[in-house]
């Protein structure tokens, strides 16, 4: 609870969301959807039971509109760093690592309710997953395509292992606790990747240069 929104205090609606989704994201990283209760959500946020029914009609609801808030976030961070101004790709390559890696290590731990759900078996929260995987692998697939000239497929079967490679490194090295900081940690996947990917073909018949300094 916010030390400084005294219990029941009324404030605009989406300020008052705003706090709940907070308050849940808390609830649901600490104890899993599962054993997470909406009695719980509404104590941590300093409200009534029925404010937070005003707002959400149930807990799912709560986490759906949670998790599209969070996949937002992630999806927003890769594309911005795809699209920043450089024709230097190995800059978007760490850019686009970059991102997972200050993802994960967002106040909150927003990243656990997309890679650590326990709720994946439900459709509605599968497809949301399904569907930011496949939009962030889609970015960067058009990338590597359009600067390569190689088939869509293949563009987008490197970009799937791209993003797969860029969360996992990122989640083991949080957990971890390791001594190398997170430019560090992002810089040495960033150079894993650019062996192989800076060795594709580019548009015009070049090659990139996979090394570095």
């Amino acid at each position: 609870m916010d030390p400084s929104t005294p219990r029941g205090q009324r404030m605009p609606r989406s300020e008052r969301r705003a706090q709940l989704l907070g308050a849940a994201q808390a609830v649901f990283v600490d104890r899993g959807y599962h054993a997470a209760a909406m009695d719980d959500i509404a104590d941590h946020a300093g409200v009534s039971k029925p404010v937070l029914y005003q707002h959400f009609p149930g807990k799912l609801e709560l986490y759906l509109a949670l998790l599209d808030e969070n996949c937002e976030t992630l999806e927003g961070l890769v594309r911005e760093a795809l699209a920043q101004p450089t024709d230097d790709n190995h800059d978007r390559v760490a850019a686009t690592v970059q991102a997972y890696f200050d993802f994960v290590s967002r106040e909150g731990a927003a990243f656990r309710m997309i890679f650590e759900s326990d709720l994946t078996s439900e459709p509605q929260v599968r497809a949301r997953l399904d569907a930011l995987e496949l939009s962030c692998a889609e970015a960067v697939a058009e990338v590597i395509a359009h600067d390569s000239g190689i088939p869509d497929e293949h563009a987008m079967i490197l970009a799937t292992g791209l993003a797969g490679m860029s969360q996992i490194t990122a989640r083991n090295w949080l957990a971890a606790e390791s001594d190398l900081d997170r430019d560090q940690a992002s810089a040495l996947v960033t150079e894993l990747m650019w062996r192989g990917i800076g060795s594709l073909p580019m548009v015009g018949g070049e090659r990139t240069e996979p090394a570095r300094g």
